[in-house]
């Protein structure tokens, strides 16, 4: 069996997906990243390789993206988490005209053009608030498993206002909140319209148009989905498993660059949308 393996080595998770020659999902894992980013992608293509029943020597081609790309051991080739992100929302919804990602410590936003191209991106990786550490740092503060923080929400019979953007001013805001005697509930459900409009104001930039895929670890949280599905008055088109669209991405472009005629290890080039690092805002300079 010949593999073509997309790694995504994000903040908090590392995902691998391995793709078959028809670009059937052979394997696939989701690992947290800890503290060394190298031993995660380690663990995570170990763990993919064994659901798929495969060897390392089956894989033909690998692709890398994520905030930890480089650290990724035989990559051949590391590619943004915007291209990635994009090629794999548009593969599972061929529709998809925006991608709104919403990883442990960044927020994407993604316009997608008609043929499928990134059209343009805006990013926050500077603020914890509206991400994944965000929901992290509050379930912490209201003794709530994180995993269920989303359903007790939605339990809430009013919503408390949590109005800073800033992650430390808002946990001192839940801090109060919670000395006041105020629900749980209600205060975590305060919290996910709080990352709905930080969210928000980083769309508006470029416009949220439908259909919209949304993608990344928050996107299980069904308060988080709610929130924003209010916020943006439309519906968000949520993929099984929304952790693995990066790396489905990356998979797909490995198996398309294993294909190219200077695709191999000895010829790689930086096609359209591969950067290593490159503007928070604009269109994306190049992509394959």
């Amino acid at each position: 069996m010949t593999l073509y393996a997309g790694i995504d080595i994000g903040s908090l998770s590392t995902d691998v997906v391995l793709l078959d020659g028809n670009l059937a999902v052979a394997g696939s894992a989701i690992t947290a990243t800890g503290a060394s980013t190298r031993k995660a992608a380690r663990e995570a293509l170990d763990a993919a390789l064994a659901a798929a029943g495969a060897t390392e020597g089956e894989i033909a081609f690998t692709v890398a993206t994520g905030y930890g790309r480089e650290s990724a051991e035989g990559a051949d080739l590391r590619v943004t988490e915007i291209t990635c992100h994009a090629r794999g929302a548009r593969r599972l919804f061929p529709e998809a005209a925006t991608v709104l990602d919403i990883g442990g410590q960044d927020c994407k936003v993604i316009r997608l053009a008609p043929d499928g191209k990134v059209a343009d991106f805006a990013m926050n990786d500077k603020c914890a608030a509206g991400t994944g550490r965000f929901l992290e740092v509050m379930a912490r503060t209201l003794e709530m498993d994180l995993e269920r923080m989303g359903e007790r929400s939605l339990l809430a019979t009013r919503s408390l206002s949590v109005s800073s953007t800033c992650t430390v001013f808002a946990e001192s805001e839940v801090v109060s909140l919670i000395a006041s005697g105020a629900a749980p509930e209600e205060i975590a459900w305060g919290v996910h319209l709080a990352i709905s409009e930080r969210i928000a104001a980083l769309a508006e930039r470029l416009g949220m148009v439908s259909p919209a895929v949304l993608t990344g670890g928050v996107a299980k949280n069904p308060a988080a989905r709610k929130a924003l599905e209010n916020r943006f008055r439309m519906s968000f088109l949520v993929p099984d498993e929304p952790q693995l669209t990066g790396a489905l991405g990356a998979a797909l472009i490995a198996f398309e660059r294993s294909r190219s005629p200077h695709g191999g290890p000895r010829h790689l080039r930086f096609p359209e949308g591969v950067l290593r690092s490159g503007p928070k805002r604009g269109k994306e300079l190049t992509r394959p």
